[in-house]
């Protein structure tokens, strides 16, 4: 089995962290910069900080805020929110990030993935998606959530990765914040479709739902939040449990 990657993910709002269920009902969960390096610290094998805000406060992510990150965290982080533009995307580099996601403006213009692969390399695209379940079809949503589109999961998911994506970032809003596991069925469907990297986010809550994402869902990576931000899960004792079951991570954990 190749190895997987564990990810704790830190939504942004106001400069703090903050976390929900569902995508509402927000509340604090502390610095970004003081959780982004002690979750590298304990072992994590990439960070996400999404500015959760920029997009419907049309405003572009804090280059500052990426420039505290990097001087205090070693390992890869991706950064997202409010990017619209090659030009954007500038800044973010300069200041130390590694890596772009990019979600709102994707969907609004898919012609952007292009051009972000154009300039900087496929590795560094990261397309989130977030959908939710409605009737018999996974309906892709925007603006952190709040807005349906027309566009479907899984032909979003292709054409993005047909387009230059690096990898996609795939949310179930239905189990964000839920803590009842991954939705596993959907995951399986996009590692059977695509030939990129798949991301699961939403619905950590125990060991387990880490385990079932990648030996039932075969996602090369899984992401949390809550789980982390409040003490419930430990990364390095998460990685005991998945190398318990033969599951390889890529950072190494305390025995």
């Amino acid at each position: 089995m190749l190895t997987k990657r564990i990810i704790p993910c830190l939504d942004i709002k106001d400069g703090r962290t903050v976390k929900g269920v569902n995508f509402v009902g927000l509340r604090d969960a502390g610095d970004p910069v003081e959780l982004g390096a002690s979750y590298a610290h304990q072992g994590a094998d990439e960070l996400v900080f999404l500015d959760i805000s920029a997009t419907d406060e049309k405003r572009k992510t804090f280059a500052g805020l990426v420039r505290q990150i990097a001087r205090h965290v070693n390992i890869p982080f991706t950064v997202g929110g409010g990017i619209g533009s090659v030009e954007d995307v500038d800044p973010l580099l300069e200041a130390g990030a590694d890596k772009v996601s990019i979600n709102s403006a994707a969907v609004k213009n898919p012609h952007l993935i292009d051009a972000l692969a154009n300039a900087f390399g496929s590795q560094f695209v990261v397309v989130a998606i977030d959908a939710r379940k409605v009737g018999n079809q996974w309906t892709v949503h925007t603006h952190g959530g709040a807005r349906p589109t027309e566009k479907k999961l899984f032909a979003w998911a292709k054409e993005a990765q047909e387009r230059g994506a690096g990898e996609i970032l795939f949310t179930s809003m239905d189990h964000d914040g839920t803590k009842n596991g991954f939705a596993i069925d959907p995951l399986a469907k996009l590692h059977q479709l695509l030939a990129i990297p798949v991301i699961a986010s939403g619905g950590a809550g125990h060991p387990q739902h880490f385990a079932d994402a990648f030996l039932l869902g075969h996602a090369d990576a899984a992401l949390a939040a809550s789980l982390f931000h409040f003490g419930e899960l430990t990364i390095p004792d998460l990685k005991k449990i998945l190398h318990r079951q033969g599951i390889a991570t890529r950072a190494t954990y305390e025995n």
